[in-house]
């Protein structure tokens, strides 16, 4: 069965390479400013696709793991999903759909919950671009790499914790309570709109300057540039870089956060890779109109706490009858209501400073 994963997964990794290799070269302008229809058009790309990956899994989910008769399926259903499936050793082609059937809600739930994550992740990228006056045309290409490197951490990060949690399962239990803080935290922390970050006193900026010599300012898109026949790191590499660690962060949430739907690492992964790959498209179609979404955010942190809430109780989650089917359910709720919520409820007025209030007044007298 190694095998057959490794083929797998080698097939999936060639899609997710054509696929960017497509985006970046045949449907994309050099250094242009993303139109509000292309990313809404890339957006829907992606997740078609992952609707298809869905299709694909209920219907051929078996060749993840090379199974190829009950013993392979009892194994795997005894690895990755014990109480959840029940199998029925007189009836191989039942249990076999039953599996796909559970595999294949593990990615769809996986995945949207990924997806819901990285919104809080777009909100910080608006920020960096903000903090270091990037032009707008060069955004596109700083994702890019950027979620280059966000598919190769997630690899190490999800992998190295299915193997932890499968020699040490208690670590489920820490992961669940850090996700709750995280919430917990997330719904304390108002934020602030116009918060920016200082370039100079970043530690991403101090640990690049400990190693390459900077270049005060961007030339083009280029991330390097030769000046006195020494090679310089531009201002667009470092967003590259502080980006990478911002997704890096993210990743100790996010990915925990998925393993509390399924404990197969390769579900794990696909989940991952198609709310990563969406990201950079659902940027540019959020970045204009994500304020009107007021109470996601908020929706977000309720959303880490149950996730939490159900890696800590899930043997007991599991004694009561709770599926996978029902986390989707809750999910798709919380983040339904928090959008209703910033529709519905009216952003109060902000008060009006003095020197405002007195030229108004002075001009309804007028």
């Amino acid at each position: 069965m190694v095998s057959n994963e490794i083929l797998f997964f080698t097939g999936f990794t060639v899609f997710i390479i054509a696929m960017l290799a497509m985006d970046l070269g045949l449907f994309s302008k050099k250094d242009h400013v993303v139109s509000f229809k292309e990313a809404a058009a890339w957006s829907a790309v992606w997740v078609l696709f992952a609707l298809g990956f869905y299709i694909f899994l209920d219907l051929y989910g078996h060749l993840v793991h090379g199974i190829g008769n009950y013993d392979d399926l009892a194994h795997i259903v005894n690895k990755y999903m014990p109480n959840e499936v029940k199998l029925s050793p007189s009836n191989y082609e039942l249990s076999l759909e039953l599996y796909r059937d559970n595999l294949s809600l593990e990615f769809i739930t996986g995945y949207l919950l990924e997806y819901s994550l990285s919104v809080d992740n777009i909100f910080v990228i608006i920020m960096i671009f903000n903090s270091f006056n990037v032009r707008e045309k060069y955004y596109k290409k700083v994702l890019f790499w950027g979620i280059l490197g966000a598919i190769v951490m997630r690899f190490i990060f999800i992998f190295l914790g299915a193997a932890l949690i499968h020699e040490f399962h208690w670590i489920m239990y820490l992961f669940g309570a850090f996700l709750m803080y995280t919430g917990v935290k997330m719904f304390l922390d108002k934020g602030d709109e116009d918060e920016k970050i200082e370039p100079n006193k970043h530690p991403v900026v101090r640990f690049v300057a400990r190693y390459f010599k900077l270049y005060p300012r961007y030339v083009h898109s280029h991330f390097f540039v030769k000046k006195n026949n020494l090679w310089h790191v531009t201002p667009l590499f470092l967003v590259v870089m502080i980006i990478e660690a911002t997704d890096l962060v993210f990743a100790v949430d996010s990915v925990p956060a998925v393993f509390a739907v399924t404990e197969d690492p390769y579900i794990v992964f696909f989940s991952n890779i198609f709310a990563i790959m969406g990201l950079r498209s659902m940027f540019f179609f959020l970045s204009n109109i994500v304020g009107v979404f007021r109470y996601l955010k908020t929706g977000l942190a309720f959303l880490l706490v149950f996730i939490g809430f159900k890696m800590i109780a899930a043997d007991w989650l599991k004694s009561v009858g709770f599926e996978t089917s029902y986390s989707l359910y809750i999910i798709l709720g919380i983040l339904g209501l928090s959008i209703l919520a910033s529709v519905v409820i009216k952003p109060k007025a902000e008060p009006m400073a003095p020197r405002e209030e007195k030229n108004r007044a002075h001009l309804e007298k007028v």
